[in-house]
């Protein structure tokens, strides 16, 4: 009889500890989405343009993204009096770079393709891990540059890998880190979040990010702007 309750005992304790566990993590989750303003108004955001400028090896950039939740993104990038574009869509994606030395829209590879179709998405990726099929992990406490965080990661299907770092005293991300596929070689791209500011429609969102690729602010953001497809269209 003993033993018995002893192993009841111990499997009460283990479900009670994975349901303190779940509780905790699901927690987090739930007060991240209410920092950056719910997820009822997010799931309103059905489209936006963005105006960034970033500074990236002495080069100062200009940056227009426009966005069609799920459906198209354009990245317009003025640099050195020339303009270039990345286009990715659900099927493919295009690029020109004529400060590269490209003449014309280019393909981008297959590679590209599948590890951007992420950024097709508009909300937050909290908001939509689930509906994409992605695991949730929780990977404790952690610090960035003395803040203290709740690192958690994220696992698609296909096994990429993305740990975030939210800030333990507002919920807001902080930091990133994503293992990426390259020209067929996996890189690993670190990303820090700042500066961040309540917009339209109560949502709230960093506009300083810094990384591999320099230093972005944003200048403008403007919510479900009609935009016309055909941007997304390349003249081949």
């Amino acid at each position: 009889m003993k033993k018995l309750l002893t192993v009841a005992f111990a499997i009460a304790m283990t479900t009670a500890s994975f349901n303190t566990f779940a509780q905790s993590i699901d927690d987090v989750v739930k007060s991240h989405i209410k920092a950056i303003g719910g997820e009822d108004n997010w799931k309103k955001l059905k489209s936006m343009k963005t105006e960034m400028s970033m500074k990236a090896q002495g080069a100062e950039v200009k940056l227009s993204l426009w966005q069609v939740d799920k459906k198209a993104l354009k990245v317009e990038i003025n640099v050195m009096g020339m303009t270039g574009y990345q286009i990715l869509t659900t099927a493919d994606g295009w690029q020109f770079m004529p400060f590269q030395g490209q003449t014309k829209p280019e393909p981008m590879t297959a590679d590209d393709v599948k590890t951007g179709q992420d950024q097709l998405w508009i909300q937050d990726e909290f908001i939509t891990y689930k509906e994409k099929g992605k695991k949730l992990q929780d990977l404790g406490k952690d610090e960035v540059e003395g803040t203290e965080c709740y690192k958690i990661s994220l696992t698609d299907k296909d096994g990429k890998v993305t740990t975030y770092f939210l800030d333990a005293s507002n919920y807001h991300t902080i930091k990133s880190i994503s293992k990426l596929t390259a020209n067929g070689k996996e890189v690993e791209s670190t990303s820090l979040y700042s500066n961040y500011k309540p917009i339209e429609g109560g949502l709230v969102m960093p506009f300083n990010t810094s990384g591999d690729q320099g230093e972005m602010e944003v200048t403008s953001i403007v919510m479900n702007p009609v935009i016309d497809e055909s941007i997304f269209k390349v003249a081949k």
